[in-house]
């Protein structure tokens, strides 16, 4: 797993670019490592936590993927034809589409904190994760760079025990609190957005990924926000 912390976060560790096609698997590990400090700041219940938690999550995983969802925003907005959205989804010029995407998958994460427990940063970031090793199974890459590198080195196997990794972070929640399974929404949210990637794109890059990661974060802690919202206590 180490190999995937200097692409995926900004933790200052050293490791093997060529390696990381082989560490794949462990994307859903990442999630208690990058939601860690948000974790404790919202678990300290510190003044302005929802801010602040947003503010050393993006400390902790940079902000590529925030750019992803700006340029991938962009794209999906123009109109006409395949040709002309990837033109501008790798327009260095971010559009009203992207400004309006940043702003609003920020938006949700901040307001949406406060009426949640404080580990629904770790299940936000835990779809996120996850929703991007899927995002990576899907074998459609659009051109060659990193997500295409990132495609031809998943296989089966890899799919597999990522899954249950997943799955093992995922049910002790679950278990104790049936309403952690609203996190769920968000996952639907970024395979929507994966399908929704092949079709206007076909197929998927960096910046479709991002996006991934980022839709499916603020919509796990949305669809989680509703349902601690209506089903309190």
């Amino acid at each position: 797993m180490k190999n995937l912390l200097p692409f995926f976060t900004r933790i200052p560790v050293r490791g093997d670019f060529e390696k990381i096609r082989e560490e794949l698997w462990a994307l859903p590990l990442l999630a208690p490592l990058t939601s860690a400090l948000g974790t404790l700041v919202l678990y300290l219940n510190l003044p302005l936590a929802n801010v602040l938690a947003v503010l050393v999550l993006y400390l902790t995983i940079g902000l590529l993927h925030l750019d992803g969802l700006a340029d991938w925003a962009d794209g999906v907005m123009v109109k006409g034809d395949r040709e002309r959205k990837i033109m501008a989804m790798k327009d260095l010029n971010t559009g009203i589409a992207g400004l309006f995407a940043v702003i609003m998958v920020l938006f949700l994460q901040v307001y949406s904190l406060p009426l949640l427990p404080f580990y629904a940063l770790f299940l936000a970031e835990l779809n996120s994760k996850f929703a991007m090793l899927i995002a990576l199974a899907t074998k459609k890459p659009l051109g060659q760079g990193l997500g295409a590198y990132f495609m031809e080195g998943l296989n089966k196997k890899q799919l597999v025990l990522g899954t249950a990794l997943y799955l093992a972070l995922l049910l002790p929640f679950a278990y104790f609190d049936l309403r952690s399974l609203s996190s769920l929404a968000g996952l639907v949210a970024g395979i929507y957005v994966v399908r929704l990637s092949i079709k206007e794109f076909g197929g998927l890059n960096g910046d479709c990924i991002g996006a991934v990661a980022e839709i499916t974060r603020a919509g796990v802690l949305l669809g989680m926000a509703m349902v601690w919202s209506y089903f309190g206590g």
